[in-house]
């Protein structure tokens, strides 16, 4: 697998969106356009000091000029998010990838935008493309508190602000989302997005497929995978099928961290199994699939998996590596 194109880009604005969110503009050194992207695409960005992670653009998706991304500071960060806010400010210069689209807008006749939180980043994006195009959609942006509501003066001035929905936590309940009603009318012509925090989006997704909407009418795109109950992990083998060697791996250490000790490197990037970046494909065995990135179907077909995160059910992999 190629490594992602990177590149640096200068930091032209870092604003505080709402409580906890900041938002980050950023630019080519040379003043030169970045290369384009559709709605819902994400880049990864190199966080000084730490980790490589993946935040979704979320300005409009003509603009060359500029990428923005907006980032919420998480207590339990493991890097990403602190060093965001706490190690980038105005004028510097950090390192990104080309955006990548694993979560891309479909034609549809009518397009429901579902958000938790943070997880409006791309799908505001998405409402920009159609309230653009002058598509029929609606955007339900879920979230604690008016304060804790990243860009809502920015939407409520846009050509976007008929079709938004405001929810929150701490309000009314009758300003609060009623899901059931909001997917209510699933048909062929019809699809829904959603992005946010894993229950959130578990809730939208078991809802949605309750009141009959097929799986294909149904988008997501997770932040972070869930904690997993790891408590009855075992070992097993790992072969690597181009020089037949195997390798064992033990019930607390994930196959790409021992791959990675006998030298084997496995392209990552968020090591949660949300990214994608790590994909492999399996050739012989049977996987315990624990990404958020594979579909059910994909998962169920046992030709790829995410050494990230993902195990095995069967004493041996045998890997096309």
């Amino acid at each position: 697998m190629t490594a992602q194109e990177t590149f640096e880009v200068r930091v032209v604005t870092k604003t505080a969106e709402a409580e906890g969110i900041a938002s980050f503009e950023l630019a080519r050194l040379d003043g030169q356009p970045l290369p384009p992207f559709g709605a819902g695409s994400h880049i990864d960005v190199h966080v000084p000091g730490g980790p490589v992670r993946q935040y979704s653009l979320c300005n409009a998706s003509h603009e060359q000029h500029r990428y923005r991304i907006a980032v919420l500071r998480d207590p339990a960060s493991r890097g990403g998010s602190v060093g965001m806010h706490d190690r980038v400010d105005e004028g510097d210069v950090i390192t990104i990838s080309t955006p990548r689209n694993h979560f891309a807008l479909h034609p549809a006749q009518h397009t429901l935008l579902l958000a938790g939180g943070i997880g409006v980043t791309p799908l505001l994006c998405m409402a920009d493309r159609l309230a653009r195009t002058g598509a029929d959609f609606a955007l339900h942006y879920c979230t604690r508190s008016a304060e804790r509501t990243a860009f809502a003066a920015e939407i409520a001035a846009s050509a976007m602000a008929p079709h938004v929905h405001f929810h929150f936590d701490a309000g009314a309940a009758e300003q609060k989302l009623d899901l059931a009603a909001v997917l209510a009318a699933p048909g062929a012509d019809k699809r829904v997005y959603v992005c946010g925090p894993a229950g959130f989006i578990d809730h939208v997704v078991t809802t949605a497929k309750g009141l009959g909407w097929a799986q294909d009418r149904i988008h997501l795109e997770y932040f972070g995978a869930p904690v997993q109950d790891t408590s009855g992990d075992e070992g097993f083998e790992v072969r690597i099928a181009s020089t037949g060697k195997t390798y064992a791996i033990a019930p607390d250490v994930s196959i790409v961290e021992a791959l990675r000790g006998q030298g084997i490197e496995i392209m990552t990037s968020c090591e949660q199994g949300v990214c994608g970046t790590c994909i492999t494909r399996v050739l012989e065995g049977e996987v315990d699939h624990r990404d958020m990135y594979l579909t059910d179907e994909e998962k169920a077909g046992n030709e790829q998996f995410m050494p990230c995160c993902s195990r095995a059910r069967s004493k041996l992999l045998v890997l096309d590596l």
